[in-house]
């Protein structure tokens, strides 16, 4: 071999040995950005359907002074129990016209309350987890705390990572994403955070998601 054609070949292994290592780069950089853009477009479905279990189980709440941990019955309380629609009109005996009462005008169904101005809107599917193969439902628990003496109701209902992150994003083998996923949970578990997304609290009287504590 000429020393002419050597050094050509060597020069193409240079460039195939370059453009590999900046393909490598590019992919460090991005893979991160794509895990992070797909966990948030998940998560903020996630959470929708986590404030949509929250409205329904207030309003269970209010209309038997408790919650409760069975979807099928929170469901069907959507479905048939009526709410009043109340309305602020003036104080008809207030001679100042500054004070005011809250007149009911008609009754509504939960579901029509909380959910009827919503487009393609399930309510079948309000305990399933968005993005989660098989359907999986949230895990949903109530329970009676005491505080100051007082019994007080509470629920929880949450999911962890492993649900909603179950299958890979489009650009990643599944062993470069559950590797992803697990680093995740990692990082919540070591400061003592729920590797996941919850909503509620069994220890404490708060109807709070963990997303807007982060």
């Amino acid at each position: 071999m000429n020393s002419k054609l050597k050094s050509i070949l060597i020069n193409i292994a240079l460039f195939v040995v370059v453009v590999f290592l900046a393909i490598k780069v590019v992919q460090s950089i991005k893979a991160p950005i794509d895990f992070g853009n797909e966990k948030s477009k998940r998560e903020a479905q996630v959470v929708q359907r986590l404030k949509d279990i929250r409205d329904a189980e207030i309003q269970f709440k209010q209309a038997n002074n408790k919650y409760t941990s069975n979807f099928d019955s929170l469901i069907d309380f959507c479905n048939n129990h009526m709410i009043p629609v109340i309305m602020m009109v003036p104080d008809p005996e207030d001679t100042t016209f500054t004070k005011t009462i809250n007149d009911t005008i008609d009754y509504v169904l939960v579901k029509d309350s909380l959910f009827g101005k919503r487009t393609n809107f399930n309510l079948n599917e309000l305990g399933l987890v968005p993005f989660s193969e098989p359907a999986t439902q949230f895990e949903i628990h109530d329970s009676i705390i005491k505080r100051g003496g007082i019994s007080v109701p509470v629920f929880e209902v949450k999911t962890p990572y492993e649900v909603y992150l179950a299958t890979p994003g489009a650009s990643f083998t599944e062993k470069e994403w559950n590797t992803r996923v697990q680093n995740v949970k990692a990082e919540m578990e070591q400061i003592d955070k729920y590797a996941g997304l919850k909503v509620g609290s069994l220890e404490e009287a708060s109807t709070d998601g963990n997303w807007e504590k982060l």
